[in-house]
């Protein structure tokens, strides 16, 4: 490159440096981050179904949903957002395969407690990565409703009704780990709303289990 010159009576001059474009460094970055990327949306996705499929739960129980939706449209729309929430978990947990900034292995993200990714200390103990093992617990606890639900609704309602009560406990699991392994919740608005919604949600399932002995 040949250096330019700015003006004719100044001995300032622009060297031009050879390096990559703004947008080959925007697909550079975006091969290398794009794992971390996947998990992040897949994480939103299926915090923000959970939230909304609980709700629908909620609401058939009590009724409340019926006041908007027809029975067989609103029981639809659970099951739809059921499948939602499965595969948002799925991309979630098998994306961090690919992501370089925390690896993790097969094992890592499907045996509780083995990854050593943040471990903590709780009340003196060392729980190791207590969060990351509420994750993979909820992801379990998920498998285990998703399949009653689709094999033994009609055959076994009894066993579908108490395993459907995992759900909340799938909730609570959810709660902590996004609450303290998101990054965007880490402060800030977001994170004062998680807890908001939080709260909301336990006082869903307080008035759902109140309301389970008549069901």
């Amino acid at each position: 490159m040949q250096p330019a010159t700015v003006g004719a009576s100044t001995d300032v001059k622009v060297q031009a440096i050879q390096g990559p474009s703004l947008t080959e460094r925007f697909v550079t970055r975006a091969k290398q981050s794009w794992p971390w990327y996947l998990v992040r949306a897949s994480g939103f996705i299926a915090a923000g179904s959970l939230i909304i499929l609980m709700l629908s739960g909620i609401g058939q129980v009590t009724g409340y949903a019926y006041r908007f939706l027809e029975p067989l449209t609103a029981w639809a729309s659970h099951r739809a957002l059921g499948i939602v929430f499965s595969i948002s978990v799925l991309i979630h947990i098998f994306g961090l395969l690919f992501d370089n900034f925390a690896p993790f292995s097969l094992l890592d993200i499907l045996v509780p407690w083995l990854s050593s990714y943040k471990a903590i200390t709780l009340f003196g103990l060392n729980v190791g990565s207590f969060y990351i093992a509420l994750g993979v617990l909820a992801f379990y606890l998920t498998v285990i409703v998703v399949v009653v639900s689709l094999l033994w609704v009609e055959k076994k309602p009894q066993l579908w009704k108490w395993t459907h009560l995992l759900s909340y406990l799938i909730m609570v699991f959810v709660f902590i780990h996004a609450l303290y392994l998101g990054s965007d919740l880490s402060d800030g608005l977001l994170r004062y709303a998680w807890i908001a919604m939080g709260a909301f949600m336990a006082f869903g399932i307080i008035y759902r289990l109140w309301r389970a002995k008549t069901i």
